[in-house]
């Protein structure tokens, strides 16, 4: 069990509480936790928070069905801010957005994790809710065979792409064998995290 007496709360008795999709890193929401919220997080799974204009404990997704799922829980170096890993049901945010974060400043072309697990869940939903003129559609109605053997020729352009000089042309491939592989995955029911969980489970060895 934690100690409590560890955990540096402010003079308000508060402490911050970031919300993270444990499987991309996507950070979702940021709120607030007294010790009876932290003690509730901790003992029932699911992140509750406490909410300083309304003065009480409250539950994520106790009334929206939103609610996170808690896998990880890590304090920073002064224990004064706790990183949850979370699976978000639903959205984070009260505006419908996935996360409370998108009200961006700075932007940037460059990709990373996070938009990996934006690109898992548009599959998923051209899987779910077929678009005319998509691709992706096309392909899952198509089903595995035909997934697979595109899968199957892009791997094939990136060994090409590797033999030449040319690091655009390589990325590109990728990229493309990448989104099949996505695919595949998202026919076959599987999923990021069943991916990482077994990478993870290989780097232990």
């Amino acid at each position: 069990m934690l100690d409590m007496g560890t955990v540096k709360f402010s003079q308000h008795g508060l402490i911050c509480a970031i919300a993270q999709d444990c499987a991309t890193g996507e950070v979702l929401m940021q709120a607030y936790m007294n010790e009876e919220a932290l003690q509730k997080t901790l003992e029932t799974g699911y992140a509750h928070y406490y909410s300083r204009s309304r003065k009480c404990l409250w539950k994520k997704g106790e009334t929206s069905g939103n609610v996170q799922k808690v896998v990880t829980a890590t304090f920073d170096c002064d224990r004064d801010c706790i990183l949850l890993g979370i699976e978000q049901k639903g959205v984070a945010c009260h505006t419908g957005e996935r996360s409370c974060f998108h009200d961006p400043v700075v932007t940037s072309e460059r990709g990373g994790l996070t938009f990996v697990g934006e690109l898992e869940r548009v599959v998923e939903d051209r899987k779910n809710n077929p678009v005319e003129g998509s691709y992706t559609a096309y392909l899952f109605g198509r089903g595995v065979d035909k997934i697979a053997k595109k899968t199957g020729e892009e791997a094939v352009e990136v060994v090409i792409a590797s033999k030449n000089d040319d690091k655009e042309d390589l990325v590109r491939e990728i990229a493309d064998l990448t989104y099949h592989l996505m695919v595949l995955m998202r026919c076959k029911g599987v999923s990021l995290e069943d991916v990482c969980t077994e990478l993870k489970r290989r780097h232990k060895k």
